[in-house]
């Protein structure tokens, strides 16, 4: 029988290894082109690029706002676990002394043998006075009884203590994951903003970040001589106060999530303003909006707080004639700026 063999492979040589070689490459390379065209980032106007970096940084005026409360609310758990822990230590050395008492108790009762009180009046070569201390030691019994009846409540306080501790933990725990997770989204925000900031000119990224009237805000360098709390056209006192802290922080750096002295963010030097003036508000936008009485934005006054946007995520301190001080972005410092330069929210006068 004849072999049955299988036809030999032609292995590629000479054109047609070029051939496929050749067609390889230009596939390669036209993936690349298409992929290089899906990725090419289109160049933006500057008023593109001004409407985005407004859009970041309202978003990101949004999250800090939630990283004020959340860091509000674990400040206060964890003054209130220090406050447990505190209150702890104070029970667990008083139960130490209780228990120490008891424990010198037990060690004389041991000493003595523990002989029947029978026994021992008929072998006491002083059966009065034998009766008097026993006597003494019946109401010491009594007395005794009722430290280890205080002993045990200790113990149970101190364990109601412990559980409230560690609620307490827990509830701060929390809290700082949700810091962590706020300000993850913050620095993300501002990180966009920046690098779309970065990409403008000197000139460009001037107009970007000047007010809705498009000139720059007042700031410390050009304002006019600062207010005192006398000057202020104030009704109330504290109101033409915080008014006037205002003025002296102008100029002064943004730093979301700070509160002053240096360096504040806008509800940050809302309520450093209030705090230097007597009078304490909240921590927060959705919080000091409802800190006082709502008012219309035609009875405004000086000293009032003007909200922005729709989810109440900026304020400003009014002062007179459309204009407020507040704190913008990390773009600009405290200034004076028009309320119209953003959608109004609504108003609140604090006192």
């Amino acid at each position: 029988m004849a072999a049955h063999r299988k036809p030999r492979q032609r292995s590629l040589g000479g054109n047609t290894a070029r051939t496929a070689v050749t067609l390889a490459l230009a596939g390669a390379a036209t993936a690349t082109a298409f992929e290089g065209t899906g990725n090419a980032e289109p160049q933006l106007t500057p008023a593109q690029v001004k409407a985005k970096v407004d859009r970041l940084y309202q978003e990101a005026e949004e999250a800090t706002q939630k990283y004020d409360g959340a860091k509000d609310k674990a400040d206060t758990a964890q003054r209130r676990l220090r406050s447990l822990q505190d209150e702890t230590a104070r029970a667990q050395q008083k139960l130490n002394s209780a228990r120490d008492a008891l424990g010198l108790v037990a060690a004389a009762q041991y000493r003595d043998g523990g002989i029947d009180p029978t026994w021992q009046l008929a072998l006491s070569s002083d059966p009065d006075q034998y009766l008097d201390d026993a006597a003494i030691a019946e109401r010491a019994g009594d007395r005794q009884a009722g430290a280890v009846t205080r002993v045990r409540q200790q113990l149970r306080g101190i364990e109601q203590l412990r559980g409230a501790a560690h609620v307490e933990l827990a509830a701060l725990r929390s809290r700082l994951a949700e810091l962590k997770r706020e300000k993850t989204a913050v620095n993300g925000k501002l990180d966009e903003a920046r690098q779309l900031l970065d990409r403008l000119s000197p000139q460009q990224r001037s107009a970007v970040t000047a007010d809705g009237t498009g000139r720059a805000s007042r700031s410390a360098a050009d304002a006019r001589t600062p207010l005192t709390a006398d000057s202020v056209a104030a009704t109330d006192s504290r109101a033409a106060a915080a008014v006037a802290y205002a003025y002296s922080k102008l100029g002064s750096l943004y730093v979301w999530g700070a509160t002053g002295p240096d360096a504040f963010d806008c509800s940050g030097l809302a309520q450093a303003a209030y705090r230097s003036a007597g009078v304490s508000i909240p921590r927060t936008t959705y919080a000091q909006i409802d800190a006082g009485r709502r008012v219309a934005r035609s009875e405004l006054q000086p000293g009032d707080l003007v909200f922005f946007y729709s989810g109440i995520s900026h304020v400003g301190i009014y002062i007179g004639n459309g204009q407020m001080i507040h704190a913008p972005n990390p773009s600009a410092p405290v200034r004076i700026a028009p309320i119209d330069e953003m959608p109004f929210a609504g108003a609140t006068r604090v006192v």
